[in-house]
């Protein structure tokens, strides 16, 4: 592992993107738990999800990557859940539904990933679904510029065959993620261990950072 700054963080992940083959527009994964990137969860599971993920990190990015040349947009996999009807179908606080049954893959990839690929029609809807209403969002489709980079970030975004061209999975220690998971949330941990025994989620994303604390990444080096 490389320990580095956050700053020279962003710097390399965005000149990694901004460099990756492509004769358009690229869509890039940016996986991990909440505590990955310091993101503050609320105390309601209706009005907030522990599926956020990694947003500040994006965020820099989308500057970094503007600055380099690359229109880039932020898509938080939040606004891609499934009703609460479905999401809570076997309680509000089932580790096993919340690793399943959360996340709307099929929307967001009918609605962001296959719209951004090569072949797609370079509009994207930013959110589905708003957990704070349980309601569709009303979000309006964004046009996407030649050589835009979409930005999705959140939880259990690998593995599960979502068109990425670049992969960047933020690792945390599991006892890292107890100590920084807010108690409401407890009961999310098992998901993410079974994410990472079942998924391996490390063993092959593009990028892979340790970020038990965010102030000091650490850039996990590939022989």
């Amino acid at each position: 592992m490389r320990p580095i700054t956050p700053e020279l963080f962003v710097d390399d992940l965005a000149d990694r993107i901004a460099a990756a083959p492509s004769d358009g527009r690229l869509r890039v994964a940016l996986d991990g738990p909440p505590p990955a990137g310091a993101t503050p969860l609320s105390r309601d599971p209706v009005a907030d999800s522990p599926l956020a993920g990694p947003d500040p990190l994006a965020a820099a990015l989308v500057e970094a990557l503007r600055l380099r040349g690359r229109p880039a947009h932020a898509v938080p996999a939040n606004g891609f859940l499934r009703s609460a009807s479905l999401r809570f179908e076997q309680g509000r606080t089932n580790p096993d539904a919340f690793y399943t049954d959360w996340l709307d893959e099929s929307g967001l990839r009918r609605e962001v990933l296959d719209p951004a690929g090569p072949d797609g029609s370079g509009e994207i809807l930013p959110s589905l679904w708003d957990p704070a209403t349980d309601r569709a969002s009303r979000a309006g489709y964004l046009p996407l510029e030649p050589a835009a980079v979409v930005l999705v970030t959140g939880g259990f975004l690998l593995g599960g065959g979502l068109p990425f061209d670049v992969t960047v999975h933020l690792v945390v220690s599991p006892a890292a993620l107890a100590r920084r998971t807010p108690p409401d949330w407890a009961w999310t941990l098992p998901a993410w261990d079974r994410y990472v025994g079942e998924v391996d989620p490390a063993g092959w994303a593009d990028v892979v950072v340790r970020t038990d604390d965010p102030r000091h990444p650490a850039l996990v080096k590939r022989e």
